[in-house]
């Protein structure tokens, strides 16, 4: 009887604590996918986790810094091809382009973070207010947002480079400018899934619940609007963090990038490398531009698996020889099942759920 007892001590406190890792976000997406879904799920996020330990990490895995043109045996020369001192070989600028593109990471990640910063809290206040309170605030509001949308995102890039940098490509410059202009198209797009969603919730019962006892509107949006209307934007984040790195490569490729001895950029890079094609010099042009491809691909197949996930008309179930089905199973009436005992649930009432 004694070693029994140990066992079920442990039961209850080890079960909720391994219930717990199992819900965060993308484990419990990954555990919902299955088949080719579950691939493009985990191909995305290997892809996304080396681009961030990647941008992490560059003064430790680059050989050199992003602005040397030589060391202690001299000048590195221009336009040198992959060689031991250079596993990727040098630019028509005498820099070493594995040392650029792993630099290009940072500065890539660090347009990513302002941007989807800067959109958040604009975009979220501003559904919040407009979804919950409504009139005229609300009409104007929509009306600004969809005028937003004729303004390409490029076009606004070059403009806000113009006027905040000067012309002068300086890191910070740059990044804003490209941070800036992300932030004012992806706006209108967080202001319409918080003001779709406000609009629905401030009508539940629990809200005018809140009314009813005196809660102010603050405390109401923020407490209980607020925190059952963010639940779609993590889709929305991945999805626009592969944009922001689309945007800011165009932005250095049309020459309005950043500087090189300012930080690296794969864009500006792109732009210097464009007459080597034509000389036969592939190493300047292939890796700058393979990291933009596989860094946007790994965020977009990370965004397209999370909102396939999200739907459950989309979501694939587990395959029957596990004898298990998918973590939420949508059953028809309205309630949920999550795994087998959900299964149980509606075989306890009988076939009448169904």
């Amino acid at each position: 009887m004694a070693t029994v007892a140990p066992a079920a001590e442990e039961t209850p406190r080890t079960a909720p604590a391994r219930r717990g890792w199992r819900r965060l976000p993308v484990v419990h997406q990954l555990r919902q996918s299955v088949g080719l879904q579950r691939g493009m799920l985990v191909a995305g996020l290997v892809l996304t986790a080396v681009f961030l330990l990647t941008a992490l990490l560059a003064p430790v895995l680059a050989p050199y810094g992003y602005d040397q043109l030589r060391d202690a045996d001299g000048a590195f020369g221009a336009q040198q091809p992959p060689s031991a001192e250079h596993w990727l070989g040098t630019t028509v600028g005498g820099y070493d382009v594995l040392s650029r593109v792993i630099y290009g990471s940072r500065t890539a990640l660090m347009v990513i973070v302002v941007a989807i910063v800067l959109s958040l809290f604009a975009g979220v206040l501003l559904g919040l207010v407009s979804g919950y309170f409504g009139g005229w605030l609300d009409r104007v509001l929509v009306v600004v947002c969809d005028a937003v949308y004729a303004f390409p995102s490029l076009l606004l890039a070059i403009v806000m480079a113009i006027v905040i940098s000067g012309g002068q490509s300086s890191m910070w410059g740059g990044i804003l400018a490209a941070a800036i202009s992300i932030t004012v198209v992806f706006i209108p797009q967080y202001f319409r899934v918080i003001r779709a969603e406000t609009v629905r919730i401030k009508g539940e019962a629990y809200v005018e619940s809140a009314r009813v006892v005196g809660a102010g509107h603050w405390r109401i949006m923020t407490r209980h609007v607020l925190r059952n209307a963010t639940r779609t934007l993590p889709l929305i984040l991945t999805l626009n963090a592969s944009e922001a790195i689309l945007t800011l490569a165009g932005l250095g490729f049309l020459g309005f990038g950043i500087e090189p001895t300012a930080a690296a950029e794969w864009g500006f890079d792109l732009n210097k490398s464009l007459s080597d094609v034509t000389s036969g010099i592939w190493w300047t042009s292939i890796f700058p531009g393979s990291a933009i491809v596989l860094v946007v691909l790994g965020l977009t197949l990370v965004g397209e698996s999370l909102n396939d996930l999200a739907d459950p008309r989309l979501r694939s179930r587990r395959s029957a020889d596990t004898g298990d089905v998918g973590e939420t199973s949508v059953v028809p009436g309205g309630s949920l099942g999550a795994g087998p005992a959900g299964l149980a649930g509606i075989e306890g009432t009988g076939g009448n759920a169904l």
